[in-house]
């Protein structure tokens, strides 16, 4: 099912370099969670910024720091790699709840509830 934050969109005063790099979130985004990220602690938080990201009346400032957040989320070698059991997405789970602590605002109810439809999806495969 599609959501209103399905089509691709830029920042303001963007070149075509940005939304290459908005179609790399968006699929590392999804094949991270479909190999089992999904089921982690904070999953529902980081896609529900991942829809607030996407968002045409969220903020161009609060998009940036969303995307940059996730971004960091999808990288495999950060400060502590994603390799490590149980430790290795402490980092990630911090840079994400940092983020949203100061953007919270941001975070609607439509997004929670894209957020939880997406993620019932990937758990049901």
């Amino acid at each position: 099912m599609a959501t209103p934050f399905d089509e691709t969109l830029a920042f303001d005063g963007e070149t075509d370099g940005a939304q290459e790099n908005e179609r790399r979130v968006r699929d590392g985004f999804w094949r991270k969670l479909g190999t089992g990220a999904s089921r982690l602690p904070f999953a529902e938080e980081a896609t529900a910024a991942y829809y607030c990201a996407l968002d045409h009346d969220t903020p161009s400032r609060v998009r940036v720091a969303l995307f940059g957040a996730l971004a960091y989320f999808l990288l495999p070698m950060d400060a502590v790699p994603d390799l490590f059991p149980a430790l290795g997405f402490t980092d990630d789970a911090a840079v994400i709840a940092a983020t949203l602590n100061l953007l919270a605002g941001h975070i609607t109810p439509a997004h929670r509830e894209a957020a939880r439809s997406a993620l019932d999806r990937i758990r049901c495969r």
